[in-house]
């Protein structure tokens, strides 16, 4: 134990997994199913996994299935899992003890990837209060909504509300019906809340507060900060223009609809498609030309720090970065007159190969556990899964076991992040002494 606590990394699996594992046995209670029946195991594995990853993808219909307790469990297990374990017991212990000790802020540190561990008392409370601030926003717009116009009962009106704000700011993805929001998929007075929600709890937390506080002049942001936040804009855009193109006259999905509204059915399902989970089109019908697009923006996914999942927006552009550098032959990669550090690159690296290597081996995985399943839809259900993105093509229900728990894996990993459980797994490295001598093999 004294060895665990010694790097404190190693705790956040274990914190994830016990959250995990309580949330499963609450699940397996009669009493959270709206038949009262005993759920199997692997399905209340999978629920608690997909709610503590804030993924959002579901082997049973989630309305239907489950009744108020269970939903309810859903809730706090995806709040938990979006704002992170470690963090929430932090705030605990600030609570309770009015202070942090050296080993909290390591922990957190480890959680939030915050820069540093001096403002970590402040970050936490930041956090909750946006969280807090943004939920409460989001519920009071969708009350109003759905109490005035749609005509439910205030208190069926406010429950849902809160359900759905908390899966948006936490890029969860559940949803109390069946198509999720295609049913709401013209009504901007409820997609639009849950869109900026989502894009909010996906931007990262320390890139989201220095944009807020230095607005004004943005060439002063870190350099983290500047590859989030444009980064954001960039693939927003991309993905808007792309799905736009490709099923404008898509009698399926887009072409239903007049143009406004094809507008803003495109921008929501856009925020939703890199880790929010929540879709106002049927994914089944999408164009065939749509699932790479897809594919590489779950894959991208959030901001660092945040609720959403993926290789980080910022390790993509990094990524970018570093090839433009080599391409033109620069000595150094710079990003807005700052040199990016040698240790960030290699960082950088390791979290896109570990996922590309995670997504090609469960890919095949699943196809070799689960017969007639065309490598699309695998490769689609794998990526949506590691990357805790939520949408689904609709196969994850129809799997065999042993093919839902290689999704439970995998939504697991995509949680507490590749590089995360690489560290906890050999956090035994010791600074050597000396340096083996220089020499450059053939690339390429």
């Amino acid at each position: 134990m004294r060895r665990l606590l010694r790097h404190p990394v190693r705790l956040v699996p274990f914190g994830f997994l016990v959250t995990i594992l309580v949330g499963t046995g609450l699940l397996m209670l009669p009493w959270a199913t709206s038949e009262y029946q005993h759920t199997p195991f692997v399905t209340a594995l999978f629920t608690a996994t997909s709610a503590v990853s804030v993924t959002g993808m579901a082997v049973v219909d989630t309305p239907n299935y489950w009744n108020e307790f269970g939903l309810a469990m859903i809730t706090v297990l995806t709040q938990v899992g979006g704002l992170g374990i470690v963090t929430g017991a932090t705030l605990v212990i600030l609570v309770v003890a009015r202070r942090l000790g050296l080993r909290s802020r390591l922990l957190v540190q480890a959680e939030t990837a915050e820069f540093g561990i001096g403002d970590v008392r402040r970050l936490l409370l930041r956090i909750a209060g946006l969280a807090l601030v943004c939920e409460a926003i989001i519920t009071a717009i969708l009350t109003t909504r759905l109490w005035l116009t749609y005509d439910y009962p205030f208190g069926r009106a406010l429950w849902g509300s809160v359900f759905h704000a908390v899966q948006a700011f936490n890029n969860g993805g559940f949803a109390l019906y069946t198509d999720s929001l295609v049913a709401f998929s013209t009504d901007g007075w409820v997609t639009v809340p849950l869109s900026i929600g989502t894009i909010i709890g996906g931007l990262g937390f320390p890139a989201l507060f220095e944009a807020v506080r230095e607005w004004r002049q943005p060439t002063r942001w870190a350099v983290a900060t500047k590859l989030t936040v444009w980064g954001s804009v960039t693939l927003l855009v991309v993905g808007f223009l792309g799905l736009l193109v490709v099923e404008w006259s898509n009698p399926r999905t887009l072409g239903i609809y007049a143009w406004s509204d094809r507008l803003l059915v495109a921008f929501a399902q856009n925020a939703f498609i890199r880790t929010g989970g929540f879709n106002v089109v049927d994914v089944d019908s999408l164009e065939e030309e749509s699932y790479p697009l897809i594919i590489a923006l779950m894959f991208i996914g959030g901001g660092s720090a945040s609720t959403a999942g993926g290789i980080k927006v910022t390790t993509f552009f990094l990524l970018a970065f570093v090839m433009w550098a080599e391409l033109r032959g620069e000595p150094d990669v710079t990003v807005g007159h700052r040199r990016v550090a040698t240790a960030s690159q290699r960082q950088a690296i390791t979290v896109a190969l570990l996922s590309l290597a995670l997504v090609a081996c469960g890919t095949v995985v699943l196809i070799f556990l689960t017969e007639g399943v065309p490598l699309y839809a695998a490769l689609f259900e794998v990526t949506s899964a590691l990357t805790t993105t939520g949408l689904s093509v609709g196969i994850a229900a129809s799997l065999p076991e042993n093919g839902q728990v290689a999704l439970i894996i995998l939504m697991f990993v995509g949680r507490i992040g590749p590089l995360t459980l690489g560290s906890a797994i050999a956090l035994n490295t010791r600074r050597r002494l000396y340096r083996y001598p220089e020499e450059q093999p053939i690339v390429g």
